[in-house]
């Protein structure tokens, strides 16, 4: 007995010297460059053979041996092999390339001096402002924040849009969707919240924009607005375009959470992060997913596609340091909501936006339809006595308003009751005047920019409710900024 209580106190006075040594050999073997040849290229995908038993790990960063801008990133290996994604030109590759690691991730410029600039997935400037010195490089993926580090904020943020301020307002630190299909204005109306909500913070505010998948003709019209506003000093636009590969796309919407990460962790700032557009992130991962050849799930999306949206997400949380305040525009295939891919990214967001294109064609803008829209902030601990009694009793008369624009069309407006026909007068008020004229569309409509306090639209409101409005015509609430504005008044 004695003997084995020997032997065991041996093997732990030597384990100490045996750890040591073993951490050391892993960390070495670790650090080795991997080396490969590429032995097919297949889109945006490259297999590579690996030479040795030194292997990449995931996500990390392989170059040509020979040319340093052919870029690859590992995406997924098996025995003897690797799958990269190309991340440059593919015109470059051939096959018997070889390869070899660089020992790190995708990393990607941040701090002050991206402010202003608008720059790519690998941080080269694409706004011909010329070159610039980084302050930092970070990498483009990070690991959720722990449950213990979020701080939840009870408070609103206004925009000066009464639609959205009134019947669906927007929590500070949280996530916000606007979702329609194909020209409903769901850029206009992120670029206008972007101009309205940037001009009234106050303090160390910073703004990130990610343009995941659109338009290069977007990318500058954004540019060239944010300028002529002033905003253009305090945020930094990162563009992964439709004309990239879907590699690229997918990452940028990666690369602007970890500006955003930045801003808030290190600068102590709060941060405001819109995103053109969700449904293209998604997009791409499919893309890269049917190259890849993997099993599909439902409507043709990849099987991944729920971890892929809360990779991103998940990382926009308020914390002690500061809040990510996300506005997301989620692009409706063939004005299809119930997509796979839509209801995968709403069912992450705090507030949904939905925007309808039948309530656009009656000349309603912004054109938020009123049933299918939703807010986490409903409820009279966030909004307040005044404002959850006007919005309680607004919804209870937009039931019946619903209704009775059936007979209206049918029949019209004359053979309503007396008590119908207030009503449905009163309801058709406040929808004409939760219309506004934008500052983004100031030269296409010849009508400047109205920005409304959201304590002035809810006594306005409440003023249309209590009946002392009701001799006006509906025809003079529509595109004005408050009752005051508009000289309407008892």
């Amino acid at each position: 007995m004695l003997k084995e209580a020997w032997k065991i106190m041996q093997f732990w006075k030597i384990l100490p010297a045996l750890w040591p040594q073993e951490r050391t050999h892993m960390s070495n073997q670790t650090m080795q460059q991997a080396k490969g040849i590429i032995t097919s290229i297949q889109g945006q995908i490259a297999t590579i053979e690996i030479e040795g038993e030194i292997f990449p790990q995931l996500s990390e960063i392989l170059v040509a041996s020979h040319d340093n801008s052919v870029i690859l990133e590992v995406f997924s290996q098996s025995t003897d092999t690797t799958f990269v994604q190309i991340l440059s030109n593919p015109d470059k590759l051939y096959r018997g390339m070889p390869v070899s690691s660089t020992g790190s991730d995708l990393k990607i410029p941040v701090g002050p001096a991206v402010l202003g600039r608008v720059i790519d997935l690998f941080g080269n400037t694409r706004d011909n402002g010329g070159p610039f010195k980084p302050d930092k490089k970070t990498s483009i993926y990070a690991k959720t924040p722990s449950l213990n580090i979020v701080k939840t904020n009870y408070q609103i943020l206004e925009t000066g849009i009464k639609a959205i301020d009134f019947l669906t307002p927007i929590q500070k630190g949280g996530k916000v969707g606007f979702i329609g299909g194909a020209g409903v204005g769901k850029t206009i109306l992120l670029t206008e919240l972007m101009h309205n909500v940037t001009f009234k913070q106050t303090g160390n505010v910073f703004s990130v924009f990610a343009g995941v998948g659109e338009r290069i003709r977007e990318g500058q019209e954004l540019f060239q607005r944010l300028k002529q506003s002033g905003i253009l000093p305090k945020t930094v636009i990162l563009l992964g375009q439709m004309n990239e590969n879907a590699a690229i796309r997918f990452r940028v919407a990666l690369a602007a959470a970890a500006q955003a990460e930045y801003f808030r962790d290190e600068m102590k700032s709060d941060v405001l992060l819109f995103v053109d557009n969700m449904f293209r992130f998604v997009q791409a991962g499919a893309e890269v997913a049917t190259l890849l050849g993997t099993i599909p799930s439902e409507q043709a999306y990849q099987a991944t596609l729920q971890t892929e949206i809360s990779t991103f997400e998940d990382r926009l949380i308020p914390t002690e340091s500061g809040t990510i305040t996300s506005f997301q525009n989620v692009y409706v295939p063939a004005d299809e909501i119930t997509d796979a891919g839509v209801t995968t990214v709403v069912s992450f967001l705090d507030t949904s936006i939905v925007l309808s294109r039948s309530i656009a064609q009656k000349g309603i803008y912004p054109p938020i339809d009123l049933f299918q829209s939703s807010s986490s902030t409903l409820s009279k601990a966030f909004l307040g006595e005044v404002h959850f009694k006007a919005l309680t009793e607004f919804q209870k008369i937009l039931e019946n308003y619903n209704k009775l624009s059936h007979i209206v069309a049918i029949v019209g407006e004359e053979e309503l009751s007396a008590e119908n026909r207030i009503l449905y007068n009163r309801t058709k008020k406040i929808i004409n005047y939760l219309t506004q004229p934008f500052f983004m569309t100031e030269t296409q409509t010849g009508k400047k920019g109205i920005s409304v306090p959201k304590e002035t639209t809810v006594n306005d409101i409440t003023m249309i409710l209590s009946g002392k409005l009701d001799n006006i015509p509906a025809d003079k609430f529509m595109y004005i900024g408050s009752l005051a504005d508009a000289k309407i008044s008892v």
